[in-house]
């Protein structure tokens, strides 16, 4: 049987990514140029800076990714893109490459969305390493959990998802990042808040859980940055934030919030699953990198016969591997799209 190979390409916020994958689940190659360095110092993703690095970037990232495949571009099967939603500047820069390689190589040219690929990269871990192409294990309810995102989906098929639940304010990473500066942690917070929290006690503080009245589904992450706002006031609400050096207990704080962040994610999926009917959870995005929501949600999953899906750590945050694993299953279902195909920022 041949192989079909799809090149992806991901540029949808500060991540300029290229993979190989064959069939849809073997990534023969998976680039990555990463911006964190470049923003950091602005605390956030500067769109303007994005878009700039990604039109550096984009051509070297694409070669080295055919290159560490061991393929050229006559290899290549497919251009499966990101197309939304993201940062429009930083989506152009990506899906206008994908289009002058698809027009000049006589290539289909594939649009993505970047969440439902972000979903369908735990179903990729899955089908890794068995012998020959086996189907997921269909339905399931998706977790996508990261900076700019927390959602809970009904999954059907790699083609066929549909929102139940988000979160009304912030996503989590963004309070990860929010509570990071707070304790004058550095940028991204995930990571960083998480290895202090190591060396801190989870039930040092008790912060609050939101829990929707109505008993349905839902996040909120508002009401928690609040809390530890005035838990480092001193519950004092007018004082002054102190210093991070002068934080008593700051590991403390760090293993509390996460715990709580954990806690909602976890909860909140699992209720999800119940009302669906469903026992497999995907869970991907960039939080789906932290450790302890790995070990608590597959943990408290197999207690109710419910198995937990993530992708691997590399594969969490934005990739291009993603793109060209749907951009696969979309091809193969006939959604290939003309050179008119435009960008969208939702």
């Amino acid at each position: 049987m041949q192989t079909t190979l799809v090149l992806g390409i991901e540029s949808s916020c500060d991540e300029t990514a290229a993979a190989v994958v064959a069939d849809g689940y073997d990534i023969r190659s998976s680039i990555v140029h990463s911006q964190v360095a470049e923003h950091a110092k602005f605390g956030g993703v500067v769109p303007e800076l994005a878009g700039r690095s990604h039109l550096e970037q984009i051509v070297p990232t694409i070669r080295r990714a055919l290159d560490s495949a061991g393929v050229t571009l006559d290899d290549i099967d497919a251009i499966a893109v990101t197309n939304r939603p993201g940062l429009i500047g930083s989506l152009l820069i990506g899906l206008s490459t994908a289009k002058a390689l698809a027009l000049t190589r006589g290539l289909p040219l594939v649009p993505v969305h970047h969440i439902e690929a972000h979903v369908h990269a735990a179903t990729m871990e899955s089908l890794r390493g068995t012998e020959g192409r086996t189907e997921f294990p269909w339905p399931a309810v998706a977790l996508v959990v990261s900076g700019g995102h927390t959602a809970l989906y009904r999954v059907d098929s790699a083609l066929s998802m549909r929102r139940i639940a988000s979160t009304l304010d912030d996503a989590a990473g963004e309070a990860f990042d929010k509570v990071a500066w707070l304790l004058g942690l550095g940028y991204p917070g995930g990571p960083s808040v998480s290895k202090l929290a190591e060396q801190g006690d989870s039930r040092a503080v008790d912060f609050p859980r939101y829990r929707p009245k109505d008993g349905g589904l839902g996040f909120s992450f508002s009401g928690l940055k609040t809390a530890v706002l005035y838990h480092l006031r001193g519950g004092d609400a007018l004082a002054p934030t102190p210093a991070p050096e002068a934080i008593v207990g700051r590991a403390d704080v760090a293993a509390s919030f996460q715990e709580a962040v954990v806690d909602s994610l976890t909860t909140q999926t699992l209720r999800a699953a119940e009302r669906e009917g469903v026992d497999t959870v995907l869970v991907a995005g960039g939080v789906a990198c932290n450790t302890r929501l790995r070990e608590v949600l597959t943990a408290r999953a197999a207690q109710v016969g419910v198995r937990a899906h993530f992708p691997a750590p590399k594969y969490c945050t934005d990739n291009a591997a993603m793109i060209a694993g749907l951009g696969y299953e979309r091809l193969r279902a006939g959604l290939a799209a003309d050179l008119s195909v435009d960008a969208a920022a939702r």
